[in-house]
């Protein structure tokens, strides 16, 4: 028996029988923490390289089956996987969500998610998703039955607000929220046509925010009609990828006089997305194109993600990380928490591993 092996398994499986023990059996419960511990050691998907990076001692071609037949038999309920990032935020609700896609292509097979992320900080950390084995947009249909199963897990209370890019935008999707008074601040095209019901006009929603200048927001102050539903809207004008003058404007369940400054936390998902593949677990590596294997890889993804950016929120406490002459951070804390949980996941220090699992704690 190789004691060094069976010390830190112990201690990682008695932080996770806490959080699995209703939902997995106990062999279950060891591969999931020897998988997540390996994409924290190795940073990929890469099957070959997490097999190799297993605290255990079987070879490493064993592992490697392991992990196949996981992801290919394996019946996997991600509401599990969502209850636990849920138990492990770092911060209280109500939440603002983001709603938002992520995409690449493997090959001919095109990769495409939707997800529901909840943000905090700098950063959004997602929590449901939904895989669409199509290119292109979401459908009403599509965002309901994810919004409907947050509902279901944390309630509607769980929610301050929901904000989403240009594409989550439509008649039913805005009847939807607007019927189940969920607050909602989302981006617009230009060109939309705007009715106001005390006059009865229409408009081009750019036509009530003439002589907006670079860098100022204004909302207008009365209900109106987009897409047949009632909302408020606001603009601001920002620099566009270009460098040019763009009209960015924002329809609103209620309280437009915040929509410019609570849209602004849609880009923290960007930062999550780029954890997730290049700045981090660099889930393009993967070769699975079925669907309910990549459903499974990406939840053990966001359980990965989820430990490292705790174990960061936790260094950065105790040493800040580091301010540059631009102003920015050295790093992010996430990549902060990865390479700690990293190298000590690679170590044999029994007492910084210890930590380390109590990061995944849900108390």
């Amino acid at each position: 028996m190789n004691t060094k092996f069976e010390s830190k398994n112990s201690i990682l499986i008695n932080s996770l029988v806490q959080i699995f023990k209703k939902d997995m059996n106990l062999a279950r419960i060891k591969f999931f923490g020897l998988l997540i511990t390996a994409l924290c050691k190795v940073q990929t998907v890469n099957f070959e390289k997490l097999a190799s990076a297993f605290d255990t001692d079987v070879n490493v071609d064993s592992s490697l089956r392991r992990i196949q037949r996981f992801m290919s038999e394996y019946i996997l309920n991600t509401d599990i996987i969502a209850l636990l990032i849920f138990k492990l935020l770092p911060h209280e609700p109500p939440y603002r969500l983001v709603m938002d896609r992520t995409n690449w292509k493997f090959g001919s097979a095109n990769i495409n998610i939707l997800v529901i992320a909840i943000v905090y900080d700098g950063v959004a950390f997602p929590i449901l998703f939904k895989m669409m084995p199509k290119r292109g947009n979401s459908s009403t249909r599509e965002r309901i039955e994810l919004m409907e199963r947050y509902i279901k897990l944390f309630g509607i209370a769980s929610i301050d607000c929901l904000l989403a890019d240009r594409e989550f935008i439509g008649e039913h999707w805005l009847a939807y929220l607007n019927a189940n008074h969920i607050r909602y601040h989302i981006r617009i095209r230009e060109n939309f046509w705007v009715d106001i019901p005390r006059n009865n006009h229409r408009v081009k929603a750019t036509w009530l925010f003439n002589g907006l200048k670079l860098n100022q927001f204004q909302y207008y102050p009365k209900i109106v009609y987009v897409n047949n539903q009632l909302c408020y809207l606001s603009a601001s004008m920002v620099k566009n990828k270009k460098g040019g003058p763009e009209m960015q404007i924002i329809v609103s369940f209620n309280k437009p006089e915040q929509a410019n400054s609570l849209y602004k936390e849609r880009w923290q998902i960007e930062t999550a997305f780029k954890a997730l593949k290049s700045s981090g677990f660099n889930i393009e590596d993967t070769h699975l194109t079925e669907i309910d294997r990549i459903n499974k890889l990406f939840a053990m993804v966001i359980v990965a993600f989820t430990w490292a950016y705790k174990a960061g929120i936790y260094l950065n406490d105790i040493k800040p990380i580091k301010i540059k002459k631009h102003g920015r951070k050295a790093k992010s804390i996430f990549k902060y928490g990865l390479g700690f949980l990293s190298n000590i996941l690679f170590s044999n220090n029994l007492e910084k591993f210890e930590l380390c699992c109590n990061f995944l704690s849900c108390t």
